[in-house]
C-alpha cells in the first residue's frame, strides 16, 4: 500500500523531472518512493545547501520547476542560505524536507516553519489524508508567486499507509499580467508618443523580460524607435541585435557606454528590478532622463523612475508597437540615433597585461584568453556560464560572451552570498545536457563549496570546466576594508592547490601561472567529450587589479 511519502513523490513526479539532495532519516521514505518512479531523476549532492543550489540552477537554465530534498533539523538548516538566495532571485522550486513528528518536537528539532518564513519561504505540511492535494498546492504556490516553497513531511507520518494515490488536480496558475486598465492603456499611449518624439531613446531589459518571452517584441520596439539597448547582468542576450547593444549596465559595463546611457532623453526599463548595482548607485541616468519602468511588481522599484506601467513585458512591448504603428502612419520615424553611435568603441574593455606588477596574472588578460578559446572551439560555443559570488564576478560578466539569459546565472548574488558555485554545476549540466558548463568561482567561495566539487566533477564530466580565480584572499573585502586600513590577516587565505583538490575527485587540475598554461583548455576542448574529464583551471591571479564595479562600491562606501 502506498505511503504518505509515496503520495508526495508520485504527485510531484507529474510536475518535475529532477530532484537534487542529500538522504537522511527525514526524507528516506520519500527518496525510496522517488527512486521507484521512472519519471524523475534523482541526483545526489554532498551538502544540503548544494541540493537547493542545484535545483535553483536547473530552473534558471531550463525554465522548468525543479526540486530539492533534505532531512529534518540540521539537514534543513543547512539549506537556509541557498533557500534565501532562491527567494531573493524569485526562483520557483520545491524543497521536500522531513520535519518534527506530529506529537511535538524532539531535542534535535527546530521550528522549521519559522526559519523558512524568516527567509521568505512558505511551508506546506502534508498529512495522512491530504498529501497529494497539499503537494499540488505547494507546486501552485511556487509557480504562481515565483518563490521556493517548502513541503514538509512529519517524521511519524512519512511511512504511514495512505491508500491509492489519488488523481490530484492540476495547479491553477495565473496568466501573463495584461495592462488592460484604462490607466495602463493611457500610460502606454503616452509612452509611445514620448518614444516617437525621443532623440536619444534607450531600452533596458532584465531577466523578467526574458521570462516573459519579450525578446522578439523588444527587438522590434528598438527598431521602431531607433533605440540603443542595454541589459542587466541577468538579462544578457535578450535583445536580438547585438550591434546596437551597449551590454550590461552598472559596474559590469564599459565606462563610455554607461556615459552614453546617461545622455538618454527617454529610457524604458522592461523586467528589471533596478538594484543599486544596475543603477550605478543612482548615477546611471541623468536627472533629465524620463525613466519609465515596465514590470509585474506592484510599484516602481527605484526612486529615479518617473513613470510605471504594471504589466507583462511582452504584452506591454507589443502594445507600444501597436501605438507606434499608428504614430508611424501619421509621420513618426525612428530617432536614427543608434546609427550614429560607435557601439563597438564605446564597449571596448581594458585588456590589461599578461602579468600584473606583483608578478601574478592579470585577471583581465586571463578572462580574454579564456573567452577566445571558448568561442573558437566548436565544442564549447554551446555553453552555460555559472558564477559564484565575489570580486571576480566582474571578469566573466565583462569579458565572456553569453548567448541568452538562460546561459548565464549568478547563484548567490541576489542574497550577496559566496560559496554556491560548485553545486550550481550539476543543476546547469542536467538542464542543458548538450552544453559545456563553465563555472567561475573564487578561492574563498570555492573552499566554502568544496563538498560539492565532487558533485560537479561527477555530473559534468566531459563537458564541465571550472575557472578558479585564486588570489589567496577574500578579494572583495581586501578591496573595500583593506583600503580603509582594517587588519588584512582575516581577509587572507593561504594559497590553495585547487588543481590538486580537483585531481583527488577525478578531475584534471591545471595550475595557471602564465597565459601559455591556458593551452590546456584548448587541448581539452579539442578532445572528444567522451574521453575528457572535468577540467579545473587554478588561475593564480593578482589581487591588485580591481574590477570596475568594485571601484563603484569603494567610492560609495568611502
Amino acid at each position: 500500500m502506498p505511503t504518505v511519502s509515496a503520495h508526495v513523490a508520485q504527485t510531484l513526479a507529474h510536475h518535475i523531472d529532477h530532484v537534487f539532495g542529500v538522504m537522511g532519516n527525514g526524507n528516506a521514505y520519500f527518496l525510496d518512493a522517488l527512486e521507484r518512479s521512472t519519471q524523475v531523476h534523482y541526483t545526489a549532492v554532498r551538502h544540503e545547501a548544494g541540493g537547493v543550489v542545484a535545483a535553483d540552477a536547473y530552473h534558471r537554465a531550463s525554465g522548468r520547476l525543479a526540486a530539492a530534498t533534505a532531512t529534518y533539523g540540521a539537514g534543513f538548516t543547512n539549506t537556509l542560505t541557498a533557500l534565501a538566495e532562491s527567494v531573493q532571485a524569485h526562483v520557483p522550486l520545491i524543497l521536500v524536507v522531513g520535519d518534527e513528528p506530529t506529537s511535538g518536537p524532539r531535542p534535535w528539532d527546530v521550528d522549521q516553519i519559522a526559519l523558512a518564513s524568516a527567509v521568505g519561504a512558505r511551508t506546506y505540511t502534508v498529512g495522512r489524508a491530504d498529501a497529494a492535494a497539499t503537494t499540488v498546492i505547494a507546486i501552485e504556490h511556487a509557480l504562481s508567486y515565483r518563490v521556493p516553497t517548502v513541503l514538509a513531511i512529519p517524521y511519524d507520518v512519512a511511512k504511514l499507509e495512505a491508500g491509492p494515490v489519488p488523481a490530484a488536480p492540476q495547479p491553477t496558475l495565473p496568466g501573463p499580467l495584461e495592462p488592460a486598465s484604462p490607466f495602463a492603456r493611457a500610460a502606454i499611449a503616452d509612452l509611445a508618443r514620448a518614444l516617437a518624439e525621443a532623440e536619444r531613446p534607450v531600452l533596458l531589459a532584465g531577466r523578467g523580460a526574458w521570462l516573459a518571452g519579450a525578446g522578439d517584441a523588444l527587438g522590434r520596439l528598438a527598431d521602431a524607435t531607433g533605440a540603443v539597448t542595454a541589459t542587466t547582468a541577468l538579462g544578457r542576450g535578450v535583445f536580438p541585435r547585438a550591434e546596437f547593444d551597449l551590454g550590461v549596465t552598472g559596474g559590469f559595463g564599459a565606462e563610455a557606454a554607461m556615459e552614453l546611457i546617461g545622455t538618454a532623453d527617454v529610457a524604458v526599463v522592461f523586467g528589471a528590478g533596478l538594484n543599486q548595482f544596475t543603477m550605478r548607485f543612482g548615477s546611471l541616468f541623468s536627472p533629465g532622463t524620463r525613466v519609465v519602468q515596465v514590470d509585474i511588481a506592484p510599484a516602481a522599484t527605484h526612486p529615479h523612475v518617473s513613470g510605471f506601467i504594471r504589466g507583462d513585458a511582452r504584452l506591454v512591448a507589443e502594445a507600444l508597437l501597436a501605438e507606434l504603428a499608428e504614430l508611424t502612419d501619421a509621420g513618426a520615424r525612428p530617432s536614427g540615433w543608434r546609427e550614429h553611435v560607435d557601439i563597438a568603441a564605446l564597449c571596448a574593455r581594458d585588456a590589461g597585461d599578461e602579468l600584473a606588477p606583483d608578478g601574478r596574472l592579470d585577471p583581465r588578460a586571463v578572462a580574454i584568453r579564456i573567452a577566445e578559446m571558448l568561442e573558437s572551439a566548436p565544442s564549447t560555443r554551446d555553453r552555460v556560464v555559472v558564477t559564484d559570488g565575489g570580486h571576480f564576478l566582474g571578469w566573466a560578466n565583462m569579458y565572456w560572451p553569453v548567448a541568452s539569459p538562460d546561459r548565464m546565472m549568478m547563484v548567490g548574488t541576489a542574497y550577496q552570498s559566496i560559496g554556491l558555485g560548485f553545486p550550481s554545476v550539476p543543476g546547469a549540466a542536467l538542464a542543458k545536457p548538450d552544453a559545456t558548463v563553465v563555472l567561475s568561482t573564487g578561492d574563498g567561495g570555492g573552499l566554502m563549496a568544496l563538498a560539492d566539487l565532487e558533485s560537479a566533477v561527477r555530473v559534468a564530466a566531459g563537458r564541465g570546466l571550472a575557472v578558479v580565480w585564486n588570489d589567496a584572499a577574500y578579494g572583495a573585502e581586501v578591496n573595500l576594508y583593506g583600503l580603509q586600513g582594517l587588519a588584512h590577516e582575516p581577509m587572507l587565505i593561504p594559497e590553495v592547490d585547487f588543481a590538486g583538490l580537483a585531481a583527488s575527485v577525478g578531475a584534471r587540475g591545471v595550475v595557471v601561472r602564465e597565459l601559455a598554461d591556458l593551452d590546456a583548455l584548448a587541448e581539452w576542448a579539442r578532445t572528444p567529450a567522451s574521453a575528457r574529464p572535468f577540467l579545473l583551471l587554478d588561475c593564480r591571479i593578482s589581487g591588485d587589479i580591481i574590477a570596475p564595479y568594485q571601484h563603484e562600491i569603494i567610492r560609495v562606501n568611502s
